[in-house]
């Protein structure tokens, strides 16, 4: 599905102390395809704020980090082994105030999890940040959903943003959880493409942009018309979501 397919997005922009901000959220699968791609892709959505997952966490991960970041002339926030793969880049916009990588508890069996949070300030809008990779066991998943929730609650910010890879479409016990708590910024303002899985065969949306109230989202979606169709066939094996929000002073 893709809903205006020749609508701009707005760039980023300060407006009398509120952010227009750009958000990119994006499971690169540990760096192991397309580098080059993976950079393209990323820099033509000129994010101001990018939420990672599946970041490098093993041998060398930090200078796999760095080179990323160099290629795509953003900066490293946090996160990425410290986070179990989660990690957040920014552009220089951002004013960093504090960050903190979470670490979930082990199921065991199963790969562990955790968040990359921050909070940063862009203009006038101080903004709660979390990248996630839920679970692909469907009752970890959803006591993963809730422990995001109260992560944002409790960073003590009245503007929040939260984005990943959820292993969930849109329905199931763990999105729902978050969609009605949040707001699923494509069902808010649906922009290019929908499904996010697979590149090659897009047919389900399992990554996703939630805010929290008082964010007006300006436009959310696979960045179709602005990353090259083959650059997002070879740089991961998942497409990335755009979203344009507006956040408030404070």
């Amino acid at each position: 599905m893709t809903t205006h397919p020749a609508g701009q997005l707005p760039a980023s922009a300060t407006e009398d102390g509120s952010a227009v901000i750009r958000v990119l959220s994006y499971n690169i699968r540990s760096m192991r395809d397309d580098n080059e791609a993976l950079a393209r892709v990323i820099r033509a959505c000129a994010p101001d704020l990018v939420l990672i997952q599946e970041a490098p966490r093993f041998f060398r991960w930090r200078k796999a980090a760095a080179r990323l970041a160099a290629a795509t002339d953003l900066v490293i926030l946090g996160g990425g082994a410290t986070a179990a793969g989660p990690m957040l880049l920014c552009s220089l916009r951002a004013t960093v105030e504090r960050t903190e990588d979470v670490l979930l508890p082990r199921t065991p069996g199963l790969h562990r999890r955790g968040f990359a949070t921050a909070v940063v300030r862009i203009g006038g809008a101080r903004i709660g940040v979390l990248s996630a990779h839920l679970s692909l066991q469907e009752a970890e998943r959803y006591g993963q959903a809730g422990a995001l929730l109260d992560r944002l609650a409790g960073m003590g910010v009245d503007h929040a943003i939260a984005g990943g890879d959820l292993n969930e479409r849109p329905g199931g016990r763990s999105f729902t959880r978050l969609a009605s708590t949040l707001r699923d910024c494509w069902e808010v303002a649906p922009w290019g493409g929908e499904f996010t899985s697979t590149p090659r065969d897009p047919h389900q949306r399992i990554d996703a942009i939630f805010t929290t109230r008082g964010v007006e989202v300006l436009g959310c979606g696979v960045p179709l018309s602005l990353a090259a169709q083959p650059d997002l066939a070879a740089a991961t094996d998942h497409l990335p979501v755009l979203a344009v929000l507006r956040v408030p002073a404070g």
